[in-house]
């Protein structure tokens, strides 16, 4: 439970009385919509928060509170929280049943046809055995199967393993454990409240390139604008191009949703200047590291940037340790093995040369710029700051203005 003397230097911004809106008075709680719903009293308050099925209880108060908490930290509430937790979690597996089922069934389908088509182009050299392994190593090296896997993995098993994880920690969730993700919860809960331009702005920039992407010339885009690497000399200006295309919808989609989470969490922590900054440099190196270790793929999409706000943030977090909770941390590490998992699964189409390389500059990126602190107060942006981050926007918004104008000259 945050204590309510806690002053602003003992406390991070997400853990401060006033981190949440001020109470009204007598007992209540809001939604996800910010509206109001009074009770009469406790009882009544932790009947709301025990039916709770679908999370729709985001905050609550009583007349002890001047400022909106938790359900978790209303108190005597343990048993009312941990009755619509474990309802959350039995929805929540059924849900990823569901989508096990459904994206393994894509999955398989995808393999049989991919298996089908080419042991029907397979030429039988050596006999039966050698146009079956032939068969193999097509099927093993045919990117459509390679997205069905991803996607089965992404949208099917990784949701359900998450569901069954929290739906068996359900059965030795106790009133210390309960106490004990109060910290975590507090502070994704703040930070989804928190307002974040510049993160909507470099994500509308995107959108707006990939709209013209589809409308004027398609997949074909991707060779106007984006990281040619068959040539001998590549334009340095598709080194900042190539991150507004995207090879399809789920590509710009799984982008699009780590762009706000991460852009967000930079932005209120490490102030505005520093997202486009980061995001410029590591998309950068990570296109220079992949222009010298894919090959000769042509390379598109933000992943460079979007790797070096996470490393950016592993360090930045790690240097400032009373910003953000523990957990909090691990779930960017976790961000990072996945995406290594996910890139040797599809290492055939996915560019884990600019992952490497974006993720690595923004890691150095935080090294230089931030000292170390055990301050629980965020830093302040310079003057400095605001000059180079306003420069990288404005150079980020002219590289989407430039590869638009590609698209249109197609």
């Amino acid at each position: 439970m945050i204590e309510a003397d806690e002053t602003r230097e003992e406390a991070p911004v997400w853990g401060r009385p006033e981190a949440f809106p001020e109470a009204p008075e007598g007992w209540g709680w809001v939604g996800a919509k910010n509206e109001p719903h009074r009770c009469h009293s406790l009882e009544e308050l932790h009947t709301a928060i025990r039916n709770d099925a679908d999370g729709g209880v985001l905050l609550a108060w009583t007349p002890e509170h001047h400022y909106m908490v938790l359900p978790e930290e209303i108190p005597g509430s343990g048993d009312a929280v941990r009755a619509a937790r474990k309802v959350w979690t039995r929805l929540e597996l059924e849900e990823g049943n569901r989508k096990l089922r459904w994206y393994g069934l894509g999955f398989l389908i995808f393999a049989f046809y991919t298996f089908h088509q080419n042991w029907q182009h397979v030429t039988y050299v050596q006999g039966e055995n050698s146009a079956l392994g032939e068969t193999l190593k097509l099927t093993r090296d045919s990117p459509l199967l390679g997205v069905a896997l991803l996607l089965f993995l992404i949208f099917g098993l990784i949701p359900w393993y998450s569901a069954f994880k929290r739906r068996k920690e359900m059965d030795s969730w106790t009133e210390e454990k309960i106490a004990a993700t109060v910290p975590s919860i507090r502070f994704e809960t703040w930070l989804e409240r928190q307002k974040a331009p510049l993160t909507y702005v470099m994500l509308g920039l995107i959108g707006i390139v990939y709209v013209f992407q589809i409308l004027r010339s398609g997949d074909n885009g991707i060779q106007t604008a984006g990281l040619l690497k068959s040539k001998e000399d590549t334009e340095t200006w598709r080194l900042l191009t190539a991150p507004f295309l995207h090879g399809n919808i789920v590509h710009l989609l799984m982008n699009g949703s780590a762009m706000l989470y991460l852009g967000k969490r930079m932005e209120v922590f490490s102030r505005w200047p520093h997202v486009p900054m980061v995001f410029v440099f590591a998309a950068y190196i990570g296109g220079e590291t992949s222009l010298h270790f894919l090959g000769d793929k042509t390379g598109v999409g933000a992943s460079g940037g979007l790797m070096g706000w996470l490393g950016f943030l592993l360090i930045f977090e790690t240097l400032h340790a009373g910003l953000v909770p523990r957990h909090a941390r691990r779930r960017l590490l976790a961000g990072v093995f996945l995406t290594a998992f996910i890139g040797l699964i599809g290492y055939r189409f996915i560019d884990n040369a600019a992952h490497a390389g974006g993720l690595i500059a923004g890691m150095l990126y935080a090294v230089i710029v931030f000292p170390k602190s055990t301050s629980v107060v965020r830093p302040r942006a310079t003057i400095t700051d605001r000059i180079g981050g306003s420069l990288a926007l404005l150079l980020l918004i002219g590289a989407a203005g430039f590869t638009i104008s590609r698209l249109l000259k197609y």
